[in-house]
C-alpha cells in the first residue's frame, strides 16, 4: 500500500533471496527510502504501489534455481516468487545494499556489472563468499548483476532501480521521452529544408501499432531507395600491394623503384637483359610488387542502411509476437502483410552492397543526407525514429545517471518554453561538418539557442555550460548550468538570469531544522547560497569605465518537485520577488511557475528589468552625487592659444563626442580649464581658473570662428560653453601623476577643497 506498515523496521533486512545447487545469493537493506514516504511517490491512481521490473535467468544448464524470496511490502517478509508474479519497488538511487554470494562448492565464481564502481564494490571474503555494498549512486533504470563461472555468464539478475526525488512512471519516463523528442525535433528542423514531410502527425509516444501504420506508408518507398542505391552504391577504392615474382608482375607501378632500393638484395645481376644499371653492373629484379585495386562497399553509409533494415526488420519480429500473445494471429491479412514485410527486408539484406560490417558509431555524413536513394532511406529513417528501439546494442546502457539527465532535461525544456512563443533563430546543439550530423549537448562542451522576439525584434540567447562573452570571475571559475542573455531595445546592457539545474530536494523531514524554517520540502540551503555566489562571483568588465559591474540580475535553482500550488508559500520562492534569488520547482507536469516568469522577464521593459536586480546600501545616495553633485566640467585644451581666447572671449569648447553622458550638460554648471604640462610646461600646468556657465549651445565646428579649427572637421558637432566670468582659482590644483584627455567631471564641493588632480579622480 501507499504506507508502510506501522512498526516498520529502520534498519538493514533481508530483501531477495535466491538458492541455487551451486550458490546462495542474498541482498540486505532498507526496503524503502523516507524521501519516497514522504513525497508519496511510485504509486498508481490509488494508493497502490507501481509494479518494478525483476527477472532472474539461469544462463548455464548446471545452475539449477531451486528457490527465490523477495520481500513484501505489505506483509513485511520474505515471500517466495514466482516468473510472472508483480514485485513492488525496494531499490533505490543514492541508497546502499549489501549482497553476499554464498558459494555451496568450490567453484570460480566472480561478479560481473557494466559499472566498474560496482563491480570493485563486491570483492572475495576467504575461499566461499563474494560480499560488498551496492550503491547505484544517482543511476536509475534497469541494471544487471551477473555471475560468472570460470569467465563465462552464467547466472543474470535484473533488478529496477528508482528514483528517490521523483516519480518513475510520471516524471522520470516523461524526461527521457520529453530529452529525446526535443533532440528529434532539432535535428529534423534542422533538416527540414531538404525534406517537406506533410500528412504525417508525430505522436508523443508511439506504440508498435502506429510504428506499423507509418512503416506501411513508407515501406514501399523505402525498398525503392534501397534498389536505386544497388545500382551505384557507394563505395571506396580500395588498393592492395603485394609482392610476386618479377615474371607474373602485370603492372608494376613507380613505388617499386623505391621499394627496391630499400630491398637490395631482390635484385639478380643480369648483364645482357638488365633493367637497371648500378656503376658498371646490370641488374634485374627477382620479385617486385604488383598493386591491384578493388571496389570495397564496407562503408559507414552502407552500415547505416543495413542496421536501419535490421532495426526494422526487429520490430516486426516483436510485432509478431505481440500479436501471437494477444491471440490476433488468427488474423490471416494482417499476418501476411508482416510476412510479405519479412521477405522483402530478408531480400534486400543479401544484397551485395549490404554485405558489410555492424554499425558501430552514428555519423550521418553528406551522402546520407544528399546521395540519391541514400537521402530516401535517412528521410524514412527519421520518420520511424520514434519506433526504433533506442536501447539497442548500438546505445547500450545499463543505467542512467538522473542527475546528469536532470541537467540536460532542464536546458532542453527551457527551450520547450521559449520556442513555444519566440523564433529559434540560431543553435548549436545540433551542428553538421563534412562528416556528418552530431548531438553536442554534453556536460563538458557549450550549446547555446538564439531567439527572436516576433513582435518587437528583441533577440535573446539561452546558454548551457558556458558564460556568454565578457563575463568572467576575477576570482574562482564560476560555470552555472543555464544563463538567459536578454537584449533589450533601447539598452546598451544585457539582462542575463542564472537557471542552474540541481537534482536534489530536501523533503523536510519532521523534526528537521529544515522542517522548522520552511514547513514543507524544497531546494537545499546550500544551494540557495551558491546562487548569491553566482551573481556576486560573475561579473563584466566594463571597457570604457575600467571597471568591474555585476552582469548577472537574478539566479534561481531549478529542482525536482512537483507541487507548484504548495511551493508558492516557500521562503525561497517568495524570495525571488524581493531579492531576485531563489527556486522553481521543475519537473515535467510542474512548469507553470517556470513558464509564468519567463514570460514576465522577457517582456519587462529595460526599466522593469533593472529594478528587479538588488543594489547594494547606499546606491540612491551614491548616484546622486554621481550625477547631480558633479557639476564642474573639467576640459582639456587642445593647443596654447586656445587659453587665451576662452579667457578673452569667456567661453570654452569641445567635441560632442568627449560628453559620453548627453544627458549630464544639463547638469554642468562650472567649467575649468585644465592645462597640460605638454603645453604650458611644468609651472604652469593645472588648474588655474574656473567660470560659472551662463549658457550652452550644440553647434558644427566651422560656426566657431573665434579660434581656427587646425584639423578641418567642419561639420563636427561642438559643445559651446558659454562663461559669466572667469575666476583665478587662489591656489592652483596640481597635475600630480595624472592628467586630463578630454573632459573629466567632479562636484564643486570637491573641487574648492581639491589639491592635485589626483583628488578629483579618487572621488
Amino acid at each position: 500500500m501507499a504506507s508502510r506498515p506501522t512498526g516498520f523496521p529502520n534498519t538493514q533486512i533481508e530483501l531477495l533471496r535466491v538458492e541455487t545447487n551451486l550458490f546462495n545469493l542474498y541482498i540486505q537493506g532498507k526496503p524503502f527510502h523516507p524521501t519516497v514516504e514522504t513525497l508519496q511517490l511510485h504509486r498508481q491512481s490509488g494508493e497502490e504501489w507501481v509494479e518494478a521490473h525483476f527477472q532472474i535467468s539461469s544462463l548455464m544448464s548446471s545452475i539449477a534455481v531451486e528457490s527465490i524470496a523477495v520481500f513484501s511490502q505489505e506483509r513485511g517478509e520474505l515471500v517466495p516468487w514466482v516468473s510472472g508474479n508483480p514485485v513492488q519497488p525496494i531499490f533505490y538511487e543514492t541508497q546502499s545494499y549489501e549482497l553476499v554470494i554464498e558459494k555451496k562448492q568450490d567453484i570460480a565464481l566472480s561478479f560481473h556489472h557494466d559499472s566498474a564502481y560496482i563491480r570493485q564494490a563486491i570483492k572475495p571474503l576467504g575461499s566461499r563468499l563474494l560480499s560488498g555494498i551496492l550503491n547505484f549512486q544517482n543511476e536509475v533504470g534497469h541494471t544487471e548483476l551477473e555471475l560468472r563461472l570460470n569467465g563465462e555468464a552464467a547466472f543474470r539478475l535484473q533488478l529496477e532501480i528508482f528514483p528517490s526525488k521523483m516519480d518513475y512512471k510520471r516524471d522520470y519516463q516523461m524526461i527521457l521521452n520529453d530529452v529525446n523528442e526535443i533532440i528529434y525535433n532539432l535535428s529534423f528542423d534542422f533538416l527540414r529544408k531538404t525534406y517537406h514531410l506533410t500528412g504525417l502527425k508525430e505522436t508523443q509516444h508511439q506504440s508498435l501499432t502506429e510504428f506499423f501504420a507509418i512503416l506501411q506508408h513508407v515501406f514501399n518507398q523505402l525498398v525503392q531507395a534501397v534498389e536505386r542505391i544497388q545500382q551505384a552504391p557507394h563505395s571506396k577504392l580500395q588498393v592492395e600491394k603485394r609482392l610476386v615474382e618479377a615474371a607474373r608482375v602485370r603492372k608494376a607501378g613507380r613505388e617499386n623503384v623505391t621499394y627496391l632500393a630499400k630491398h637490395p638484395q631482390l635484385l639478380v645481376e643480369d648483364a645482357n637483359n638488365g633493367l637497371i644499371s648500378v656503376g658498371a653492373q646490370r641488374y634485374t629484379p627477382s620479385h617486385a610488387l604488383e598493386t591491384k585495386r578493388y571496389v570495397d562497399y564496407d562503408t559507414p553509409e552502407n552500415r547505416f542502411v543495413r542496421w536501419v533494415l535490421l532495426r526494422i526488420q526487429q520490430k516486426l519480429k516483436d510485432l509478431k509476437t505481440r500479436l501471437a500473445q494477444k491471440g490476433r494471429l488468427e488474423d490471416p491479412h494482417l499476418v501476411r502483410k508482416i510476412s510479405l514485410m519479412q521477405t522483402q527486408l530478408q531480400r534486400l539484406l543479401k544484397l551485395d552492397f549490404l554485405n558489410v560490417g555492424d554499425m558501430r558509431q552514428m555519423s550521418i555524413s553528406l551522402v546520407l543526407q544528399m546521395a540519391v536513394g541514400y537521402r530516401e532511406v535517412y528521410r524514412y529513417y527519421l520518420m520511424l525514429m520514434k519506433g526504433l528501439a533506442i536501447q539497442s546494442d548500438l546505445f547500450r546502457l545499463s543505467m542512467k545517471d538522473l542527475a546528469l539527465l536532470y541537467e540536460y532535461w532542464c536546458f532542453l525544456k527551457i527551450h520547450h518554453l521559449l520556442s513555444q512563443q519566440y523564433v529559434l533563430v540560431k543553435q548549436d546543439v545540433v551542428r553538421i561538418d563534412r562528416s556528418g550530423l552530431f548531438v553536442t549537448l554534453d556536460k563538458g562542451q557549450s550549446s547555446r539557442m538564439v531567439y527572436r522576439n516576433p513582435k518587437n525584434g528583441e533577440t535573446f540567447t539561452l546558454f548551457y555550460n558556458a558564460l556568454s562573452a565578457g563575463d568572467q570571475t576575477p576570482t574562482l571559475p564560476q560555470k552555472p548550468d543555464n544563463i538567459l542573455t536578454l537584449k533589450k531595445n533601447n539598452a546598451l546592457v544585457e539582462y542575463k538570469y542564472i537557471f542552474d539545474a540541481k537534482y536534489r530536494l530536501n523533503p523536510a523531514y519532521e523534526g528537521t531544522p529544515y522542517h522548522r524554517s520552511y514547513k514543507m520540502p524544497g531546494p537545499e540551503e546550500d544551494d540557495i547560497n551558491t546562487m548569491h555566489r553566482y551573481r556576486d562571483a560573475i561579473v563584466y568588465m566594463d571597457d570604457k569605465e575600467k571597471q568591474y559591474e555585476r552582469s548577472m540580475f537574478g539566479a534561481y535553482v531549478l529542482f525536482p518537485y512537483h507541487d507548484e500550488e504548495r511551493f508558492q508559500q516557500h521562503k525561497f520562492y517568495k524570495s525571488i520577488e524581493q531579492i531576485n534569488i531563489g527556486a522553481f520547482p521543475f519537473l515535467p507536469n510542474s512548469t507553470s511557475l517556470m513558464e509564468k516568469f519567463l514570460d514576465e522577464i522577457i517582456k519587462d521593459s529595460p526599466e522593469k528589468a533593472y529594478e528587479r536586480a538588488t543594489r547594494p546600501r547606499g546606491t540612491k545616495e551614491y548616484y546622486k552625487n554621481k550625477f547631480s553633485g558633479k557639476n564642474v566640467l573639467i576640459g582639456a585644451l587642445s593647443q596654447k592659444e586656445q587659453l587665451d581666447a576662452a579667457l578673452e572671449h569667456r567661453f570654452y569648447h569641445t567635441p560632442l563626442n568627449n560628453i559620453t553622458d548627453h544627458k549630464l550638460l544639463t547638469q554642468i554648471e562650472y567649467v575649468a580649464l585644465y592645462q597640460s604640462i605638454q603645453l604650458f610646461g611644468r609651472d604652469e600646468a593645472g588648474i588655474h581658473v574656473y567660470g560659472k556657465v551662463a549658457d550652452w549651445k550644440v553647434v558644427p565646428r566651422r560656426e566657431i570662428t573665434l579660434i581656427p579649427s587646425r584639423h578641418g572637421a567642419a561639420d563636427e558637432l561642438y559643445v559651446v560653453f558659454t562663461i559669466e566670468e572667469w575666476v583665478r582659482r587662489a591656489k592652483p590644483i596640481l597635475p600630480g601623476g595624472n592628467g586630463v584627455q578630454r573632459v573629466m567631471y567632479a562636484s564643486k564641493h570637491v573641487f574648492d577643497r581639491a589639491g592635485d588632480l589626483g583628488e578629483l579622480y579618487s572621488r
